[in-house]
């Protein structure tokens, strides 16, 4: 299944009107959609480098407007699915901990999620449900979704093909490891 959604987005990416194809990948997967839309962005920026940065753009705005969708389906859900679940299993408490913890450290999680490859739509419902201040996952979305579509941008516009497969194979990897010393660099100066 995985694969014949990966072969779709591929061709998706031929269509005259792939630009709004890619707002259209790029909103429903920062809510709901398993595939990324770097593999939409890829062949349209390799296709057309001059507009590598407009590529982007469309991205970043669509991903942040989907993340926006994905705040509300958690915050409507929660109320509707959620808290019953929690209230049978009797877990209202541990959820009320998890919440606070969860929303004085949620910018980073969604930093964090927003450039590496773990899924960003966990990211997006979740801060919607344990109800992260709005503005803050907004601001944070835009950062993190920006960083990670302008620089795979600027790598294709700068050295086109070749750097395809490193962006399919492993900017993951760069952007996790980025992340993990960056928060080891907050760490050493908070401790040192």
């Amino acid at each position: 299944m995985i694969r014949a959604l990966y072969d779709w987005t591929i061709r998706l990416a031929e269509h005259p009107r792939a630009l709004w194809a890619l707002a259209v990948v790029a909103f429903i997967e920062s809510s709901f959609f398993p595939i990324p839309p770097d593999i939409l962005m890829i062949p349209l920026i390799l296709a057309a480098p001059h507009r590598a940065f407009l590529i982007a753009a469309v991205a970043t705005a669509a991903s942040v407007l989907g993340g926006a969708f994905g705040y509300w389906i958690g915050a409507e859900l929660f109320q509707q699915v959620g808290l019953p679940v929690l209230e049978f299993y009797g877990k209202t408490d541990s959820f009320d901990t998890f919440r606070q913890t969860y929303n004085d450290w949620g910018a980073w999680a969604v930093l964090i999620a927003g450039v590496t490859p773990f899924p960003y739509k966990v990211v997006t419902i979740l801060s919607g449900s344990t109800g992260l201040d709005f503005w803050v996952f907004t601001v944070a979305s835009v950062m993190a979704r920006g960083l990670r579509f302008f620089i795979v941008a600027a790598l294709l516009w700068k050295f086109g093909a070749p750097i395809r497969d490193f962006i399919e194979r492993r900017l993951g990897l760069v952007f996790t490891v980025f992340i993990v010393l960056l928060l080891g660099g907050f760490v050493l100066l908070r401790y040192l």
